[in-house]
């Protein structure tokens, strides 16, 4: 045992000589970090030298002794490993009971309070029922409907986020508004967060496809009609937006439309010259309903009929303008994709009369950047990792993309589509000029400020030398690890960012398990977790939580289980949908659920139900048998 005990103090006073020769090397960059946060990049640099070795062994051993395996340590690192050199050399006769030189580091309970005391700083105190702040992504909704705004209050929402991607000042504006409102009614509180968009890398546009509707009922599995074509006719110099949603959209003449009641028939041959009708069913002001109960193609110039159901004479009109149908390239493995810097429509791939090829698909990328940084054998993804491949050539204005992933028959991919790099370092701006034109609203106006897409250290010190200017120093900063390069860099980045007085994380999944790979995903978002904890900075655990309840009004099984996962983190993203504030709700229950079980990878041993009403084998058995 006591050669054990021996090697174990030896190994751990190397260790803890790294961790403080860590921190010496780094004095300079400490030095520049805000005073309330030296502690928490101490304990960072202290737990990044910890995690340069594998130390699953040394924590096997120690376990086997009943001390503390290192497992919880991400807050306090520095004084674990003393806490634990201690006993051993307690446990050592031969050893001095004294522990190495230098500070302690942070103990237990400062380091957790420390952590506590950030999150509250960047998103606010948390409500009572739960520790986890629930953040939701706004509508362009949001800004007109104040009761919308007020209900994800009620039901627990904690931080608007408002995506400066979309809408504009005067939406926002009208967004905060409404919100503040809200907090005055309710008598709550809710933080504003503010992302700006970032280099986001897309495809151009596509050529239109053809000027035609295509009008088609639903059909069960025998083909029989379980509902027709919900049309919407209108006035084609004035057009009405239909109330609710319609199979199709087809202008008119005004007076000619105006002729029509309920009942009263409208005949046509269609662009197939197959002969046509629909049923005209409701009136709604200038615009009329119909039903179509045979799939049908119009177009522009079209003659429609209408048969009148008191025999009065037949009267003509002509479909108006129709707009293009959206067009898509269908991709397919083996085939190759040129990206242009040109952003003129790309088109689909173009065969001859005999099928042979003429030129490859095509389209264009948002960012000129993006020639200046590729390079052959390089992976590309596609319209969130849907589409995939491999540069194969590149040059100045064009770059060939061989398709490798997709399905056999094709997948389509469509005109701005985000398009990943994960092996690529683009040279580009982490700040755009529409970034930069909304920095002062967003300085003015939110409590903290979403950093999307950055990558790098100089990319913090840029944002944080704007906001100086700005007279904006003090705003919070929340950094989106959305790129491998982001991911790589995270500690360097903690380090930049912790210059600033508040700072949080957000794992921004979607993007982040297109550059990693969706196996490496679960991986990536644990590191950011326990590095992010190291430095006491909160966490946001964003993209895709219960997004079939948020659209769809059901949530599946895997997220469900994926929303208690973010019990780990501080605060929990939701997406918009028709169905967020029930969303916000069933979230604001999992995470009261959980906290009882779980705080971040510390299992919480309450009292089970199921232990609780066990009493044991034989008894029941005895039950049984009675």
């Amino acid at each position: 045992m006591q050669p054990e005990l021996q090697a174990l103090i030896h190994e751990l006073d190397a260790l803890h000589s790294e961790m403080v020769n860590l921190v010496h090397e780094n004095q300079a960059v400490i030095n520049q970090i805000h005073s309330e946060n030296q502690s928490s990049a101490i304990n960072l640099l202290h737990y990044l030298a910890l995690r340069r070795h594998d130390v699953r062994e040394l924590q096997e051993r120690l376990a086997d002794l009943g001390l503390s395996s290192l497992g919880r340590t991400e807050p306090h690192v520095l004084s674990s490993v003393r806490a634990v050199m201690k006993v051993l050399r307690s446990l050592h006769p031969g050893e001095a009971l004294g522990l190495p030189d230098g500070e302690p580091g942070c103990h237990r309970d400062q380091g957790h309070r420390l952590l506590e005391r950030n999150a509250e700083l960047l998103l606010g105190a948390a409500p009572e029922s739960r520790k986890v702040r629930i953040m939701v992504t706004m509508p362009s909704e949001a800004a007109t409907n104040y009761v919308l705004v007020r209900d994800l209050v009620l039901s627990g929402m904690n931080c608007m986020r408002i995506n400066c991607a979309h809408d504009g000042e005067e939406s926002w504006s009208a967004m905060i508004r409404n919100l503040r409102q809200a907090e005055q009614e309710i008598g709550r509180s809710c933080k504003v967060e503010m992302d700006v968009a970032g280099p986001k890398l897309r495809t151009g546009p596509i050529e239109p496809g053809p000027a035609v509707v295509k009008c088609r009922p639903k059909r069960d599995a025998f083909g029989r009609i379980e509902k027709p074509a919900h049309v919407w006719l209108t006035p084609a110099a004035h057009p009405d937006a239909p109330p609710c949603a319609a199979d199709a959209c087809i202008p008119v003449p005004a007076r000619w439309l105006a002729s029509l009641a309920p009942g009263d028939a409208i005949q046509f041959t269609d662009t197939r010259g197959a002969r046509r009708s629909m049923t005209v069913a409701e009136a709604v002001g200038n615009s009329r309903w119909a039903e179509a109960g045979r799939t049908a193609y119009v177009a522009a110039g079209l003659v429609l009929t209408a048969v009148y159901q008191d025999k009065r004479e037949r009267r003509r009109g002509h479909v108006g303008r129709v707009p293009p149908s959206p067009q898509f390239l269908v991709l397919r493995p083996g085939d190759t994709l040129l990206l242009t810097r040109s952003l003129e429509p790309g088109h689909p791939a173009r065969f001859n009369a005999h099928g042979e090829l003429v030129s490859p698909a095509r389209i264009g990328v948002t960012l000129p950047e993006f020639f200046d940084s590729v390079k052959p054998g390089q992976p590309v993804w596609l319209d969130d990792g849907k589409i995939g491949g491999v540069i194969s050539q590149v040059g100045p204005d064009e770059v060939a993309v061989e398709i490798n992933h997709a399905k056999a028959d094709g997948d389509k991919l469509g005109a701005e589509k985000g398009i990943n790099l994960p092996e690529t370092q683009l040279k580009t701006a982490s700040l755009t000029a529409d970034d930069l034109k909304a920095l002062p609203f967003v300085a003015k106006n939110a409590d903290i400020l979403g950093y999307s897409f950055v990558r790098t250290e100089d990319d913090v010190r840029f944002l944080q030398s704007h906001l100086t200017e700005l007279g904006a120093g003090d705003l919070s900063i929340v950094l989106k690890i959305e790129t491998r390069e982001g991911f790589d860099n995270l500690p360097g980045l903690l380090l930049a960012a912790l210059r600033s007085r508040s700072v949080g994380v957000m794992i921004a999944r979607g993007d982040l398990a297109i550059e990693c790979g969706y196996q490496r995903l679960a991986e990536a978002q644990e590191e950011i977790l326990w590095i992010s904890e190291a430095a006491h900075v909160p966490v946001v655990w964003a993209t895709q939580v219960l997004e079939s309840l948020a659209k769809l009004g059901t949530p599946s099984r895997s997220e469900i289980t994926d929303a208690a996962m973010g019990e780990r983190a501080e605060c929990v993203m939701l997406n918009k949908g028709p169905y967020v504030v029930e969303a916000v709700r069933t979230l604001d229950d999992i995470m009261h659920r959980m906290q009882a079980h779980q705080e971040k990878k510390r299992s919480m041993l309450r009292k089970l139900g199921v232990a609780t009403g066990f009493s044991g084998l034989a008894a029941r058995g005895n039950r049984l048998a009675s």
